[in-house]
């Protein structure tokens, strides 16, 4: 196969060359909800179109391998006194499998857990290149299930207005859980 950044052949989707130069993060902060940091590890402008994969195929092989060059570097280092538990923004399967499922899953580490199917929205319509009005009307609606745990981290693909996440971070305190911070791959508001 072709890598789809630089067309050589490659084993992988995305040859290893380019993640080199390409997918080496950053980490960018901006703060919500009570002051809860969102990190981020790229710009939404670096990785739109590998981003939009989502909705294809080829999306499950290529958040795999942004997830492996962040988030996995990031729980690999990251220390923490007490267990935490990672919980995927709407983890619901569609297109054969959940992108912020595979985020999530990187995660795994010594002192991070990730759990699957904990934080679902009950409303089901797409935010996806939604004005901020379209957003505040049509509220996500997140239903929280059970899990043991009360630090958590909050996982998610793209942060744009905020409002997914502060309404996510808002269920979780409901159910008095202690949000520490949330992580995303992208930052919609970075040029």
């Amino acid at each position: 196969m072709r890598c789809l950044m630089c067309e050589g052949l490659s084993l992988l989707h995305i040859c290893s060359s380019c993640q080199k130069i390409f997918l080496t993060p950053s980490i960018y902060k901006r703060k919500i909800l009570n002051n809860i940091e969102v990190i981020s590890f790229y710009k939404y402008s670096e990785i739109k179109d590998l981003l939009h994969t989502k909705h294809t195929d080829l999306g499950y092989y290529i958040y795999s391998i942004l997830a492996k060059n962040s988030l996995a570097k990031f729980a690999a280092e990251f220390d923490y006194p007490e267990a935490i538990t990672s919980i995927a923004v709407d983890d619901y399967v569609s297109e054969g499998y959940s992108h912020t499922a595979v985020l999530n899953k990187a995660l795994k580490s010594r002192c991070i857990s990730p759990q699957f199917s904990k934080l679902r929205a009950k409303n089901r319509v797409s935010y996806s290149g939604k004005s901020k009005e379209f957003r505040v009307l049509n509220p996500r609606e997140f239903k929280v299930n059970e899990f043991s745990g009360k630090n958590v981290i909050l996982v998610d693909d793209i942060i744009t207005t905020n409002l997914t996440l502060t309404q996510a971070v808002q269920a979780m305190q409901k159910r008095d859980k202690d949000v520490l911070f949330c992580l995303t791959l992208a930052d919609a508001s970075l040029n």
